[in-house]
């Protein structure tokens, strides 16, 4: 996998680690997402992202948002630590669009996060 990739591999899909992520998973706010963490136990990060219907009535919208939140991911991963390999949830709580930028300090901000919860496992 390339350095800047975002592969099936590592889309967060099975319903089983969703649940159990749920269930199970540590969470942080840092506005606009609530994120939630597992150690996974595949050879890297696995991530779900998630917008309301209720906040997004338009799939255009929701996808957008979507968009922005993968590209953001995509181009900032290699900040994470490769181990442990973790399993990320972002749910993008805020009402409005937020532009491209904003969302990716956001991200690099809950990297931060992130990577302390890693180096306490």
């Amino acid at each position: 996998m390339g350095k800047f990739s975002f592969s099936k591999s590592e889309r967060l899909s099975s319903r089983n680690s969703i649940q159990e992520l749920f269930s199970k998973g540590s969470s942080f706010y840092l506005a606009p997402f609530k994120v939630l963490v597992l150690k996974g136990n595949e050879p890297h990060h696995q991530v779900l992202f998630s917008v309301s219907k209720r906040n997004f009535k338009k799939a255009v919208d929701r996808n957008l948002v979507k968009r922005r939140l993968r590209e953001a991911y995509r181009l900032n991963k290699a900040a994470l630590p490769q181990l442990p390999a973790l399993r990320i949830v972002y749910i993008y709580t805020a009402k409005e669009i937020w532009d491209y930028h904003r969302i990716e300090e956001k991200i690099k901000a809950t990297f931060k996060r992130l990577t302390d919860y890693a180096e306490k496992l």
